[in-house]
């Protein structure tokens, strides 16, 4: 007699996941206004302000939790698995639209990008700049992390595929699987700053130097579902040491703050744009999503009721990881174009001033961004689902914003 699946704990929102979209976001945009003011150099805090590009670690671990949720919650429910070609076509319609009017509004506005040839255009719109020339015009330099995340998104239904096949039927079969990809992935980023270099820029921006912070999240679902569709004590011991870790939220931002400040160091590497030894490429890769991780699984693990998570569910914080895709995409053509329309002098300014101005600007961008191409196009990504998929999986919490 086969034993009935478990009922799986009711369907919980994970509002903290917006929260923290939107601190990653804000997180990218002091490195990059840092960097322009020249405040790489300001010792350990300028160290400091430069490993703030920890906010892509951030939002990779988040797209790898949320992202892959569906698959597993289906698997360990026996139901269909979602719809791939639904599954592109929400990613489309999330990042596309909003990342297409970027291109335009970079290319026309920033003076340094006038006279763009065709090919630019092309490269740029078609998110391949990585691969064809290497290089991305002013203002659209974070866009790497875009590209890096769309082949993520291209990846995941094989993935997917793998992770909830037979062979890999129990959870500690998933998270070696997943513990795999993630030392493939160091060894990447080893070879990237090292043999591989010469290949060309892309080889270190590429989903594979990337891939152990998407598994991170990946493996977090799989926890996560054993969580809400228990089966027995092997599934069951991950869950119990997550929730031992995330009931203490100021203990991980602390032990977060600390490994942040180690990766800081020369271990890490000099601040700016320096190229890495293998080894420092591969310590940021390994204390970065330690950093995110220890951020994520307060929100994912720890009680909804307590403080810290009333805290980080309320409205305002909420709504800033709402428009943190607006905020990640315009927050350097607001830079670019303050220091063209003004007297400011390159790597040789305040940092608080110019901090201030670019926040205040980028946020007023990113609300109207938002609420005119954002919001259209998300109703679009958003019809019935008839496979069954987790409402999780078209929640706010599943947006994407990267660095």
């Amino acid at each position: 007699m086969i034993a009935p699946i478990p009922a799986p704990a009711p369907m919980h929102r994970l509002p903290g996941l917006d929260t923290l979209r939107g601190l990653a976001a804000l997180a990218v945009l002091v490195t990059h206004v840092a960097f322009w003011c020249g405040f790489y150099d300001a010792g350990l805090l300028g160290a400091v302000a430069q490993r703030l590009e920890v906010g892509v670690a951030i939002f990779f671990v988040l797209s790898g939790f949320l992202l892959t949720s569906p698959w597993i919650v289906a698997d360990r429910l026996g139901r269909r698995a979602p719809s791939t070609r639904s599954y592109l076509r929400k990613r489309a319609v999330r990042v596309l639209p909003m990342y297409w009017v970027t291109v335009v509004a970079a290319l026309l506005l920033v003076e340094v990008n006038a006279g763009a040839d065709a090919a630019t255009w092309r490269d740029n719109l078609l998110l391949v700049s990585m691969f064809t020339s290497g290089e991305y015009p002013e203002g659209l330099s974070q866009m790497w992390s875009l590209s890096t995340e769309v082949m993520f998104y291209l990846a995941l239904p094989f993935l997917a595929l793998v992770l909830t096949s037979r062979r890999v039927a129990t959870t500690a079969r998933r998270l070696a699987l997943l513990a795999t990809l993630t030392a493939v992935s160091w060894v990447w980023s080893w070879a990237a700053a090292g043999p591989l270099a010469s290949w060309g820029p892309w080889v270190g921006l590429a989903l594979p130097g990337f891939l152990g912070w998407f598994a991170a999240g990946m493996a977090l679902a799989v926890v996560e579902a054993d969580r809400r569709v228990p089966r027995g004590p092997e599934s069951t011991r991950p869950v119990r040491w997550c929730e031992n870790l995330a009931a203490a939220p100021g203990a991980c931002w602390m032990m977060a703050g600390a490994v942040l400040v180690v990766a800081s160091t020369p271990i890490g590497g000099a601040p700016g744009l320096v190229a890495r030894t293998p080894s420092e490429s591969v310590v940021r890769a390994v204390f970065y999503v330690v950093v995110a991780v220890l951020l994520v699984l307060p929100s994912v693990f720890g009680d909804p009721r307590s403080t810290y998570a009333r805290v980080m569910a309320s409205p305002a914080l909420r709504h800033l990881g709402a428009i943190s895709y607006s905020l990640f995409c315009c927050h350097v053509i607001v830079l670019a174009v303050l220091f063209q329309w003004t007297d400011l002098t390159i790597f040789d300014e305040n940092l608080l001033m110019i901090l201030a101005i670019v926040l205040g600007i980028s946020l007023v961008v990113s609300e109207i961004t938002y609420r005119l191409v954002e919001r259209p196009f998300q109703r679009l990504g958003r019809p019935a689902d008839p496979t069954g998929t987790p409402a999780a999986a078209t929640a706010p919490s599943a947006t994407h914003t990267s660095s």
